[in-house]
């Protein structure tokens, strides 16, 4: 649930920090207001794009932050492991967003950066904002698929991914003969090309790395009787009187007095004893070294002439001797394509028909889930809606194959294949008896379509987990018992999730468990937005203004407490 929500210079709102609970929480108030900030600020803490003009007039920033408590099995903890974002399940989520006058915004989770997509990867886990807009996407068959593949996802969600990468690898099949299928003149003519291409670099028979150390050897031979020279001088200077034979003589003679002074003396002897032998041991190295040094005229030429050859290449084929081997490799298998171009068209199509036979068997059972779910979802759909006063309206999502005379055949109709499947699907509604099932987008009034989304929204709570549900005045185009109807499923639904709602029926907000009022006020010539949470006298007088409008009178007064009281007893007999 979300426990507390900061929010600090956005729009009129210059401060304000809010205390929320579990259950069905309302927020009323004037027109103007400021209720809708509240749903903006949640909208940016889940990954809504910012602006510059949100923010304050006069201020260089907007800041919001929201504390989520969360059980440790919620999905979002998963999603932040996979985000790379450290996070206890056991302890509470703190998000961050902030938005700066120049359009920079700025996103924390437990104080670690996230860029805005993977915020809003976050947020869908947490926050589900039903707006006016929402009606609009209901209406839109193209969006009515994914809704019932999201009702389904235990039942739809394994064949569905079944045939998605079915469907991959039989796209990726398709993509490479169509592309060897429609191979031009002109790659025949880069054949002749490739071929010499290729004969140059296997003459050249180059191995990884080996412009490297041909370039070490190079600078050692063209190097080497100075390299001898230098050596040679050093290894004398350190084995001669002056060096080995030195501190051999010092240590014979510090021998031999060493006993005398045990603690002063001794491990002095012992340190350069130590010394001796590493320098005796670099000497002999260094001879080593003195007589492994050749010159050899003949192979500093080779070399010369081997990077030459390689310099060439590599103006041709690559930066160095792995990217020409790798392109050695592509124009191998190019050239291969092209000269048995034939029996890789019949490979190609013989893979692909093997896929097509499995991906439309696939296809069907992907098909029949959901004809098994759209059944279910229509039922319960209908079954909300009777609670909504909507009892004799019927719901149907219907699946239709997506026909086409260039598909593939299936069940013996030609079909077209996506990623989707070979369905669509649309929602059909009849709002009264004996008239015919019409798209929403048809027959939906606006209360209608409300009554309709909270209904789904009610069925999905159940399915995808999210703890924070908000509604900006789904109680649009209803009133009387349909206002009721809609209050009571609010509450129910807060049974399972935190519930918030922008309302001007007080038949909606006297069903809340908590009543924000959200109120604009003057000070010092500047107007502020703050939100009060009301105790029970507060309540009655804003249930008052709802009913009575601007003037409050006992009636009124006595007509809300009357409605919170029926609204109590509803609610404890629930």
């Amino acid at each position: 649930m979300l426990n507390t929500l900061s929010i600090r210079n956005l729009a009129v709102v210059e401060s304000v920090d809010v205390h929320f609970y579990p259950g069905f929480h309302v927020l009323t108030g004037e027109t103007g207001a400021g209720k809708s900030i509240i749903i903006d600020a949640l909208g940016l803490i889940a990954g809504g794009r910012g602006s510059a003009e949100l923010i304050r007039y006069g201020c260089d920033k907007a800041e919001i932050e929201a504390l989520f408590e969360l059980p440790p099995a919620h999905p979002v903890w998963h999603t932040l492991n996979k985000l790379g974002v450290e996070a206890d399940p056991n302890e509470l989520l703190l998000i961050r967003r902030e938005l700066t006058s120049q359009g920079k915004s700025t996103s924390r989770i437990n104080g670690q950066l996230l860029n805005l997509s993977m915020l809003r990867e976050v947020g869908e886990k947490l926050i589900n904002i039903h707006g006016q807009h929402e009606h609009q996407s209901l209406l839109r068959a193209e969006q009515h698929m994914s809704l019932l593949d999201t009702y389904g996802d235990k039942v739809i969600g394994p064949a569905k991914r079944k045939y998605q990468e079915l469907y991959g690898e039989f796209s990726k099949v398709e993509k490479e003969l169509k592309e060897l299928q429609e191979t031009s003149q002109k790659a025949y003519q880069m054949l002749d090309m490739y071929r010499f291409q290729l004969e140059e670099i296997a003459a050249a028979d180059l191995k990884t790395g080996e412009d490297e150390e041909l370039s070490e050897e190079r600078i050692k031979l063209s190097h080497s009787e100075k390299m001898m020279d230098s050596v040679a001088s050093a290894y004398d200077q350190l084995y001669g009187s002056s060096g080995l034979e030195s501190v051999s003589r010092s240590l014979s003679r510090l021998d031999d007095v060493s006993g005398y002074d045990e603690k002063g003396l001794k491990p002095i002897v012992e340190q350069l004893q130590s010394a001796y032998y590493q320098l005796e041991d670099a000497v002999f190295q260094l001879r080593d070294y003195r007589d492994s040094i050749e010159f050899n005229p003949e192979r500093l030429n080779e070399i010369e002439l081997r990077l030459d050859m390689i310099s060439a290449l590599r103006r041709k084929y690559g930066d160095n001797v792995e990217q020409i081997l790798e392109y050695y490799g592509r124009i191998q298998q190019d050239t291969d394509m092209l000269e048995n171009k034939d029996e890789f068209i019949q490979a190609l199509e013989q893979r692909r028909d093997e896929l097509m036979s499995v991906l439309l068997v696939s296809a069907k059972e992907l098909r029949h889930a959901r004809k098994q779910c759209a059944l279910d979802l229509a039922r319960q759909v209908e079954g909300e809606l009777k609670d909504l006063q909507m009892e004799r309206t019927s719901l149907e999502v219907r699946l239709e194959l997506q026909l086409d005379p260039n598909g593939y055949e299936f069940e013996g109709q030609k079909v077209r294949l996506t990623k989707q499947g070979i369905d669509t699907a649309e929602f059909l509604i009849s709002a009264n008896p004996g008239e015919p099932l019409r798209p929403l987008a048809k027959i939906a009034s606006g209360g209608e379509m409300s009554r309709i989304m909270l209904a789904m929204k009610s069925i999905f709570a159940r399915h995808d987990q999210i703890p924070v549900l908000i509604f900006d005045e789904v109680d649009t185009g209803v009133s009387g018992r349909a206002a009721q109807s809609i209050a009571e499923k609010l509450f129910l639904l807060a049974k399972t999730c935190q519930v918030f709602s922008i309302t001007h029926l007080p038949q909606v907000a006297c069903m809340a468990d908590h009543q924000y009022l959200i109120e604009k006020r003057l000070e010092a010539s500047r107007t502020m937005t703050q939100v009060d949470h009301l105790n029970e006298e507060g309540r009655v007088k804003e249930l008052a203004r709802m009913l009575g409008g601007v003037e409050i009178t006992e009636k009124t007064l006595h007509h809300a407490q009357e409605m919170l009281n029926l609204a109590a007893a509803q609610k404890a007999s629930r």
